[in-house]
């Protein structure tokens, strides 16, 4: 069995094993001015066969919000993309990544809570693994309703903000609301109006919507 690496103690990349192959991860912590406090968030990033990978800019958005709260983040490139092993299978090998990179954060950080975040694809994996990696708070961004298979994903438990453009051209935003209705969710929605998918010149904003969201869901800061 392969030795885990430790969770790292500065920001900096490194290769996990995954399933597939080495798996290419970016941790970031906060600022040394902001309190940290125990709860790494994992962000999944968007479509690979559509340009996405971990450097997309609503991942980083994201990321940089969640740190400001004093959270650290682990960015991933799903198998087949960046330096990521592996061939992209449009999802189940992307959950089986999601569930590496998830468990090697629990085993290096066992006393901590565990977050999911994810952006429009990423969303839709970090949704459909919510219910057996049971994070502590879950953020779907532009979740990808009506594009993916959303039935099977059993509803989320756990405190869980969603954040969807008003104006998104990739995702449908009634399609989300109806299916947040369906499965009468209790979603902390986050309705953005004239806002892209990608949400350009939106991001500031969204950056506020997600610390405005989550911030009464973090957990005391640690030392």
């Amino acid at each position: 069995m392969d030795t885990l690496p430790p969770f790292p103690t500065g920001s900096g990349s490194l290769a996990l094993a995954g399933p597939a192959g080495a798996l290419e991860v970016a941790v970031d912590l906060p600022e040394a001015d902001v309190a940290r406090v125990p709860a790494p968030a994992v962000v999944c990033h968007p479509l690979p066969t559509e340009g996405g990978t971990m450097h997309n800019k609503v991942v980083t958005m994201a990321a940089r919000a969640l740190r400001e709260l004093g959270v650290a983040t682990v960015r991933f490139n799903f198998r087949g993309t960046g330096a990521s092993e592996g061939e992209f299978d449009r999802g189940d090998g992307a959950r089986e990544d999601l569930r590496a990179v998830a468990g090697w954060v629990r085993a290096t950080r066992p006393d901590d809570q565990l977050w999911l975040a994810g952006f429009s694809f990423g969303a839709y994996v970090s949704l459909a693994m919510a219910a057996e990696l049971q994070p502590s708070v879950l953020i779907s961004i532009a979740p990808p309703a009506g594009r993916w298979d959303f039935d099977a994903i059993t509803t989320p438990t756990m405190p869980w903000l969603v954040v969807q453009g008003e104006s998104d051209e990739v995702v449908d935003p009634q399609a989300v609301y109806d299916w947040l209705q369906r499965i009468r969710a209790g979603a902390a929605l986050v309705r953005m109006p004239d806002t892209s998918h990608f949400f350009h010149r939106k991001l500031i904003d969204l950056r506020g919507a997600i610390k405005s969201g989550v911030r009464r869901h973090l957990p005391a800061a640690s030392g």
